[in-house]
């Protein structure tokens, strides 16, 4: 089988497979974040900067769907991310496998192969893709939580074309009897003069503008587990880098019987590193 290398270990996450589970079980012997879930866990969204900034935020989100989950180990973990434009195609993988610092993820082909005969999507293999860092930085979280279940990697287009694969997966997953979790990787507002985006000017008041207002608008739509105002915040509001990621998270959890968002928590660079440029980021869980 076919491998595909990781891109960032060693940078962005450790690349050794000891480093990687102290790192995981550091961040869950942290309390700063917490949702009270009593339900199943169908899926989340979660942020995708490197380890050190939003290692922790990822993976106490990702926990949750292992330690609220009623069925047991899922068969197939989706994850929905990349940074595309609107009008771009879906990315999608569908044979070989993924290989992380714990262990490799092999990819859910007949699910695949379904997704990518119904719409029209650009096929990534192990050797020839777009580096990207918002599914291989959930990888070792998938691998460490789901060590069994495979792995349904799709890039999302900020668009109804995600909202409708988002859908699709889901049932598709149902059709061939597969217990899947939903994963959607998205960063929210990127602000500063790095990023040419500086509506409340620089410090602590953009921070705090960029927290309660910015950021919170697209959270509230992703709580309310609506697909369509999330795309329209992300392009609107620059508040979500991947929208569509989101998006069809949110529309595949809802296919499976989610109702209801959870946050986890939020944060943002600017808390470990006060500067002209930040990033925020959010946890959220959803739940039947």
């Amino acid at each position: 089988m076919s491998v595909r290398k990781p891109v960032f270990a060693g940078t962005w996450y450790p690349s050794g497979a000891g480093e990687c589970r102290r790192m995981i079980e550091s961040f869950l012997k942290e309390t700063r974040f917490h949702a009270d879930i009593s339900a199943p866990a169908a899926g989340g969204i979660v942020p995708h900067a490197g380890w050190p900034f939003s290692g922790d935020l990822a993976c106490n989100t990702i926990s949750y769907l292992q330690a609220k989950t009623d069925e047991g180990q899922p068969d197939v973990v989706a994850v929905f991310g990349m940074h595309l434009p609107p009008g771009a195609q879906p990315h999608i993988m569908i044979r070989g496998s993924w290989q992380t610092p714990l262990g490799e993820l092999e990819i859910a082909g007949d699910l695949a192969e379904k997704i990518a005969g119904q719409y029209n999507c650009k096929i990534e293999t192990p050797d020839n893709f777009v580096p990207d860092n918002t599914i291989e930085l959930q990888l070792p979280f998938v691998k460490y939580f789901f060590d069994n279940a495979r792995l349904l990697p799709i890039g999302m287009p900020p668009s109804d074309t995600a909202i409708e694969i988002g859908r699709f997966a889901a049932q598709e997953a149902h059709k061939q009897g597969l217990q899947i979790k939903i994963l959607g990787s998205t960063d929210l507002t990127h602000y500063g003069p790095s990023f040419g985006f500086t509506p409340a000017g620089t410090g602590r008041e953009a921070f705090e503008w960029v927290k309660n207002k910015n950021d919170r608008q697209v959270i509230d739509q992703m709580l309310e587990m609506n697909p369509i105002k999330v795309v329209r915040e992300g392009l609107s509001n620059q508040n979500a880098c991947c929208a569509g990621a989101a998006a069809a998270a949110i529309s595949a959890c809802r296919e499976i019987g989610a109702k209801k968002g959870h946050l986890v928590g939020y944060s943002s660079s600017y808390e470990k590193n006060p500067d002209s440029t930040f990033v925020g980021y959010g946890g959220v869980v959803y739940t039947a």
